[in-house]
């Protein structure tokens, strides 16, 4: 085996071990942080230099996309005038392996005179980081990877793991769900699969629907003139409700059995009764999923009380890139 196959092998074992040696050490620090911020009237402002500098940046993202207010402070810009991006209400979570890192340690005493709390990440509670912080959630010693332990690697490592751990179990304590994650994702391919059928249905005149009773030749009448021609039609009662579906697949078949006069021929007779239909609250992907399943291209979309709300086609979900 190429010898660097084995070195990469090894750093990234190493890294893993470091990732496991925080699990093994997340403890009551960890639940008072989680208190906190689930308390917090303010944001969790993210603080680091260097590679932990990035690492805060992540966390802050992952935070603030799963429904805690979160802002990076840059320690360097901080202490000279960016300071005033921290308030009472806030929570500071500070990166440090060292504990050491001058930039930082600059801006406790200015913190801690405005009330906001500190919760260290770093190596050692007897670094000065940990000594001076509220809480801390520590490392415990990790030695880096690359040649002679310079690069950060095993740590910022160890630190994102630890970070996302945070994160996401604050989530679950917002019972933070894929309706919110949606709101907070709207431009990317997660937020269109968590779409709710409601969004993407056809509604007024692109939901073409015939009364019962009315005519084949009524209901391909109101299919041909429905904007977008889906090719389908509902059937309701006078209160709105769904009782039937008709497609031009079911109008081919009574061609081919020798359809009688459509000007008579009642659309009762025709239709597909008491159809497959979906719910508006329905996600988009979970749609997507249906029309697969039962091999359709539309779905009548209708209330809890069994009322036509819109129409769902395929078309609308290829068009947005969830298919």
């Amino acid at each position: 085996m190429d010898p660097r196959i084995e070195r990469a092998r090894e750093i990234v074992e190493r890294e893993a071990a470091a990732v496991r040696q925080v699990a093994d050490r997340i403890g009551t620090d960890f639940l008072r942080t989680l208190d906190r911020i689930l308390g917090l009237r303010g944001r969790v402002v993210t603080a680091g230099m260097g590679k932990a500098g990035f690492i805060a940046q992540k966390v802050s993202a992952t935070l603030a996309s799963t429904g805690t207010p979160s802002i990076f402070l840059h320690p360097a810009e901080a202490i000279h005038g960016d300071l005033g991006r921290v308030d009472q209400g806030d929570l500071l979570l500070a990166f440090s392996k060292s504990g050491e890192t001058q930039e930082l340690l600059v801006m406790l005493p200015h913190v801690k005179a405005v009330g906001v709390p500190l919760v260290a990440v770093t190596q050692t509670v007897d670094s000065t980081l940990g000594r001076h912080s509220d809480l801390v959630l520590e490392l415990g010693r990790i030695d880096e990877c690359g040649p002679y332990g310079l690069a950060p690697s095993a740590s910022t490592t160890a630190m994102l793991a630890l970070g996302d751990a945070l994160a996401l179990v604050v989530q679950e304590g917002r019972k933070f769900g894929p309706d919110e994650f949606a709101r907070f994702h709207p431009g990317g391919d997660l937020g269109r699969r968590l779409m709710k059928v409601a969004e993407l249905m056809r509604t007024g005149e692109r939901n073409p629907q015939v009364q019962s009773g009315s005519t084949v030749l009524q209901a391909v009448e109101v299919m041909t003139r429905t904007p977008g021609r889906p090719g389908a039609t509902s059937v309701v009662d006078p209160n709105g409700r769904l009782l039937g579906f008709f497609t031009d697949g079911d109008l081919r078949r009574l061609i081919e059995h020798g359809l009688a006069n459509p000007r008579e021929r009642r659309i009762d007779e025709a239709m597909t009764p008491s159809p497959r239909s979906i719910r508006p609250d329905t996600f988009a992907l979970e749609a997507l999923a249906l029309l697969h399943q039962f091999a359709v291209d539309q779905l009548p979309v209708v209330d809890d009380d069994g009322r036509l709300l819109g129409l769902l086609d395929v078309q609308d979900l290829l068009n947005l890139k969830i298919a």
